[in-house]
């Protein structure tokens, strides 16, 4: 191996499939929501984004459901 080595006349190519590992949107969540997954990713040393994500992902795998009970 080289001691170094010259990068300075590489194009520098993206990595075309960047788009397609996660996607940008808008969501609304109440305050509650947004404390609790920023405590708790406090206490696991980790992004609340990333651990939203992570939830939101376990429940699409799993096919969980939420069970509601509308009270009329």
């Amino acid at each position: 191996m080289r001691a170094q080595y010259d990068f300075s006349k590489t194009k520098g190519a993206r990595n075309p499939y960047r788009s397609l590992l996660k996607k940008p949107i808008t969501i609304r969540l109440d305050n509650g929501t947004i404390s609790y997954f920023k405590g708790l990713a406090d206490e696991l040393g980790m992004p609340y984004q990333h651990l939203i994500n992570l939830y939101l992902r376990d429940c699409a795998i799993n096919q969980k459901k939420p069970a509601l009970k509308w009270i009329s």
